[in-house]
C-alpha cells in the first residue's frame, strides 16, 4: 500500500525529535519518484528556530536485481562515505518495518541539479564541468577508502559473481545473444584475481551526481552499494550509456579516461590499471544489456505495465555494439 502524506506527518516529527532534541513541525511534504524501488519524498520542516531540508527515501517493495542492500545498509553506507569524506547527504535517521512507514530513512537535502541533458550543455555548469574531475574522482576515492567497520551486512560482489548472475539472467529470457556469450566467455577467461576489497558505490555515473553552478555537491542513490572491486565504480563511470552522445569523452561525456584516472590515482593512492578498469567498462557494459533485456522482460512477462520498460529493450542492441567496441579495445591493448 502506498504510503500517505497523512501517514508521514504522523510519523516523521516522532522520529526526527528525539534525534534533533526539539520540536519538528512538518510544512511540506510532496513526493518526488515513486520507482520499483523506492518512494522518494521532499520534506521542509521547523525545527525549534531552524528551517530544515530533507529527502525521505522508503522502500517500495518492488522488484530489483538481487543486488540490493535494503535502505537499512544503504543508509549506513552513504553515511559511513560521508564520514570518510564523500560529497553526500547526511542521514539522519533510520527507519524500520514497525516505523509506520516501512523500512528507509532520512536524510539531508543537498543543493544542486542532477539532469545529465543540463549539466553537459548549459553555459552555467561551465566551472562544475571543468572541476568535473578533480571533485568526482576526490568523491570516488572517498568512498573507496570507507572503513568497512559495521558494514559487514553489505553483500559481497566480486566481479566473478556478478558475472555468473547476470549470463544466468541472460539465458533465463529464452533470447540468447551472440554478443552476450562472446562478452560472457572473454570476461570469465579474464577475472581480475586478488582485487582488493573495499565500499563499492554500484551506480557511480553521471545522473546520481548532484552539482550546483561552482562543482559537486552530492553523490546520490546508494541503493546498489556493496562491497567489491573499487574499479568496478570507474568501469561503470566510463560505459557508453552513461556519456549521453559524447562517446569520445569516455568518463561521463566529460573527460578522457587518462586525466581521471591520474585525478583519482592522486586523491586516493591508489593506482589504476587501466586494463583493469576497461575489464570493468566491458563488465559495466554487459550489465546494462542485461539490464536492458530485464526491463522489457518485465513488461513482456506481465509483471509491469510500463510502456517504458518494453521500450528500454531496444536498447540491448546499443549494449552489443558497446560490447564488441570494447573487446576490440581491450584485445588491442594486450
Amino acid at each position: 500500500m502506498a504510503v500517505t502524506v497523512e501517514q508521514i506527518e504522523q510519523v516523521i516529527p516522532g522520529l526526527v525529535e528525539p534525534v534533533m532534541g526539539n520540536r519538528c513541525l512538518l510544512q511540506q511534504c510532496r513526493r518526488l519518484t515513486a520507482g520499483a524501488s523506492a518512494d522518494t519524498w521532499w520534506l521542509q520542516a521547523t525545527v525549534g528556530q531552524q528551517q530544515h531540508q530533507w529527502i525521505l527515501r522508503l522502500d517500495a517493495g518492488g522488484e530489483d536485481l538481487g543486488m540490493a542492500p535494503g535502505k537499512q545498509w544503504e543508509a549506513r553506507a552513504q553515511q559511513a562515505a560521508a564520514d570518510a569524506g564523500c560529497a553526500s547527504a547526511a542521514v539522519i535517521a533510520e527507519l524500520g518495518e514497525d516505523s509506520g512507514l516501512g523500512c528507509g530513512y532520512l536524510m539531508a537535502a543537498l543543493p544542486g541539479e542532477s539532469l545529465p541533458p543540463v549539466l553537459l550543455k548549459s553555459p552555467a555548469y561551465d566551472t562544475a564541468r571543468r572541476r568535473f574531475p578533480d571533485q568526482v574522482a576526490g568523491a570516488l576515492a572517498a568512498i573507496h577508502r570507507t572503513p568497512l567497520t559495521g558494514l559487514g551486512g553489505l553483500p559481497v560482489l566480486d566481479a566473478r559473481r556478478q558475472l555468473e548472475q547476470l549470463y544466468a539472467m541472460h539465458r533465463d529470457y529464452g533470447e540468447p545473444l551472440p554478443v552476450f556469450a562472446l562478452a560472457y566467455g572473454w570476461l570469465k577467461e579474464h577475472v581480475p584475481e586478488n582485487a582488493s576489497l573495499t565500499l563499492v558505490h554500484g551506480d557511480f555515473r553521471l545522473g546520481n551526481f548532484l552539482f550546483t553552478e561552482s562543482g559537486l555537491s552530492g553523490i546520490l542513490d546508494w541503493e546498489l552499494t556493496h562491497l567489491g572491486d573499487p574499479m568496478e565504480d570507474l568501469g561503470w563511470l566510463c560505459v557508453n550509456a552513461w556519456r549521453f552522445g559524447r562517446r569520445a569523452k569516455p568518463v561521463a561525456g566529460l573527460a578522457q579516461r587518462e586525466v581521471f584516472h591520474a585525478a583519482y590515482e592522486a586523491a586516493s593512492g591508489r593506482p589504476v590499471d587501466p586494463v583493469h578498469a576497461r575489464y570493468w567498462e566491458l563488465l559495466g557494459t554487459f550489465k546494462w544489456g542485461v539490464i536492458c533485456q530485464y526491463q522489457a522482460y518485465s513488461y513482456l512477462r506481465g509483471r509491469v505495465s510500463s510502456v517504458e520498460r518494453a521500450a528500454i529493450g531496444r536498447r540491448v542492441a546499443e549494449t552489443e555494439y558497446d560490447m564488441l567496441i570494447c573487446l576490440k579495445e581491450l584485445q588491442d591493448a594486450a
